[in-house]
């Protein structure tokens, strides 16, 4: 359980922050990168809930609940140490990922095919889903920049890579199944 009693500490005012193994890295570090975008992509589906309701809000609370556990998982550096830690150590695993699929392709089955690029927009939910839609495929480049300079779990990774199109899809399905969608017509301003 997590207990935060002070909100302020003082010891990340040189410009350095505790990982959660207690080692400490500069505020610019590529994993503090990588999860602090994870934080921001959970802020967007913050707002994305907003404006959804019923089983979509559900999934999205979900997701969110994800995304605490995936930075909880990036701010972990070790992943061969795990074993030897002193409680149970949170990780991304692949039935997290395997949900994500399980919902896209039940997401997708209802949508007719798609004959172009589409423009991010259409109703609030689905403005708010691109969003974060781009957000994630940032939170994917900042992660796996950071795994070229340690240890990532990569169901991180994946799961990161899956959420976007989650994403995109539902997105979708906010539109009206599809029928709302704003389709990118090339040179159209020419």
């Amino acid at each position: 359980m997590v207990v935060l009693n002070r909100i302020y500490t003082r010891t990340g005012d040189g410009g350095d922050t505790a990982l959660s193994d207690g080692s400490r890295v500069r505020k610019h570090d590529p994993r503090v990168e990588a999860y602090g975008t994870v934080d921001e992509l959970n802020a967007t589906l913050g707002l994305a809930r907003l404006h959804a309701a019923g089983e979509m809000a559900d999934r999205l609370s979900v997701i969110q609940n994800d995304l605490f556990d995936l930075g909880a998982d990036l701010s972990r550096p070790g992943i061969a140490a795990d074993a030897q830690a002193p409680y149970p150590v949170l990780r991304m695993i692949a039935s997290q990922v395997e949900r994500l699929e399980g919902e896209i392709d039940a997401m997708n089955a209802r949508l007719s095919a798609l004959r172009s690029f589409i423009l991010p927009g259409g109703t609030a939910l689905a403005a708010h889903l691109h969003l974060a839609r781009t957000v994630a495929r940032r939170a994917e480049r900042c992660t796996t920049d950071a795994a070229t300079g340690g240890d990532i779990n990569a169901d991180a990774i994946r799961y990161l890579n899956r959420l976007s199109d989650w994403l995109f899809v539902a997105a979708r399905v906010a539109n009206d199944e599809g029928a709302g969608d704003i389709l990118w017509v090339p040179g159209a301003s020419r």
